[in-house]
Order: C-alpha cells, then sequence, then structure tokens
C-alpha cells in the first residue's frame, strides 16, 4: 500500500483527471495505490502508463462522460477509456480482471509517477494469463 507518491498523499476518494481537465474521475483509494505496475501489452507499452487498480464501483466518472471514447482490440474483453479532447488514457476495464478497472497514476491530482520511491515492476502481457490453456 502506498499511502503518499512525492509530496502528494493518497486520499481515500482521490480526484483524476486527463490532461485537458473535460474528464474528471473520483476513485475510491481506501488502502491507498496497491500494486502498482506497467504492462507489456502491445497497448500498454505504447501508452507506457503505470497504473493500479480499484473495483468497478471504485471508479465514479463526475464530469465530462461524453467525452470518453473506449478502445477495444483482440479479445475485446478490456475497454481501454480515454478523452476524446486531450487523448490521454485514464482507466481501462481490466482483460486478467474484468470486475475491476485499471487506472492511470499519472491522472490523479498532484501525482507524478515518477516520485515513487521503489521500481515499479512490469507484468507479463504479452503472454496473457487468458491466453494460456
Amino acid at each position: 500500500m502506498i499511502k503518499q507518491i512525492g509530496p502528494t498523499a493518497i486520499q481515500e476518494w482521490h480526484r483524476a483527471s486527463c490532461h485537458c481537465g473535460a474528464v474528471v474521475l473520483r476513485l475510491h483509494l481506501p488502502d491507498g495505490i496497491v500494486d502498482p505496475r506497467r504492462c507489456d501489452c502491445s497497448i500498454c507499452r505504447r501508452k507506457g502508463a503505470i497504473v493500479a487498480s480499484v473495483p468497478l464501483d471504485g471508479i465514479e466518472v463526475v464530469q465530462g462522460q461524453e467525452q470518453l471514447r473506449v478502445y477495444e482490440f483482440n479479445t475485446r474483453t478490456a475497454k481501454h477509456y480515454f478523452c476524446g479532447v486531450c487523448g490521454i488514457y485514464t482507466h481501462h476495464q481490466r482483460r486478467s480482471n474484468p470486475t475491476q478497472y485499471g487506472f492511470n497514476l499519472g491522472c490523479l491530482d498532484g501525482v507524478n509517477p515518477f516520485d515513487l520511491e521503489s521500481a515499479v515492476p512490469t507484468r507479463d502481457g504479452v503472454n496473457h494469463p487468458a491466453d494460456r490453456s
């Protein structure tokens, strides 16, 4: 559990937004940031975001629902949301656990992901668990 990143304390209900501010989210983070990670799947290695997860009811779109766009590929299980104005990836419904959203730590108000004190592990998204027999 990470309760602070750099000078920013992680709030139980923490605000997040895209770059232009058209999309605003409210995330329920009662335990702080749990299990921050990167992924090396084809989309994640291109966007380069550090993500953590919350249950589906742990994200509320406060503003900009009409600006959110969704991108799906391959099995179309994961739904990747981004702002249709500035293009910033805000969150996604996870393929490996569709009962959770992954969210972009860089969208959290006051958080610079480069301030994480520990190394951020990279998950093997190329060899996705759902693709194994």
